[in-house]
């Protein structure tokens, strides 16, 4: 009987995926699918990556109307770069100030649609306290019925370069460090009924 379940669900996931919905659908995003990456070259040879994890946020999704909201938290007191000494030189008023700033904040009211899938984000990113205009630049954009949630799940990998000097990070401009910085958040979010 649960197969029936699952499949009545599946077939009407993929129905609405097929069709505009009339009304704005909620998604709240799943931490465990969410991450903000960077890449910064290091002196014109190896590029330095790493990553920030997504607190968490909401995403609406009105196919019919073409608009949406975005609101994502990261958590920018928890800096991956695989080098420990890095990570707490990246939270550190040199660069995060992860102190006094232990999130940042996208927010974003602009959703741009090729067709029904999400083709691009604009909005305001909120770092040490300053806002900027980023407009992100969607990738792989998909949704598809979860086999865990049974529930619709829609993400994608999102892409802009920044310049970080625009939010007051700074150190190393002076070295030769890069102040523009590619980022790619990853993000899926689950329906919410």
């Amino acid at each position: 009987m649960r197969s029936l379940d699952f499949a009545a669900a599946a077939f009407a996931a993929l129905a609405a995926l097929g069709t505009a919905r009339a009304a704005p659908v909620t998604y709240r995003v799943d931490p465990t699918h969410a991450a903000v990456f960077y890449a910064v070259s290091h002196f014109g040879t190896s590029t330095n990556r790493g990553r920030f994890d997504v607190k968490g946020g909401t995403i609406e999704i009105d196919r019919a109307a073409k608009t949406g909201q975005v609101d994502i938290t990261i958590d920018t007191a928890h800096i991956d770069s695989g080098v420990q000494a890095l990570d707490e030189h990246l939270q550190s008023k040199d660069f995060f100030d992860s102190a006094q700033y232990p999130t940042g904040r996208f927010t974003a009211d602009k959703i741009g649609f090729d067709g029904d899938k999400v083709a691009s984000v604009s909005g305001q990113l909120t770092l040490r306290g300053k806002t900027e205009p980023v407009t992100l630049t969607a990738e792989h954009f998909n949704c598809y019925l979860s086999p865990m949630f049974k529930r619709q799940v829609c993400g994608g990998d999102f892409k802009t370069t920044i310049k970080r000097s625009l939010w007051g990070i700074d150190w190393g401009l002076n070295f030769g460090f890069p102040d523009e910085v590619p980022l790619t958040i990853q993000v899926e979010a689950i329906e919410q009924s």
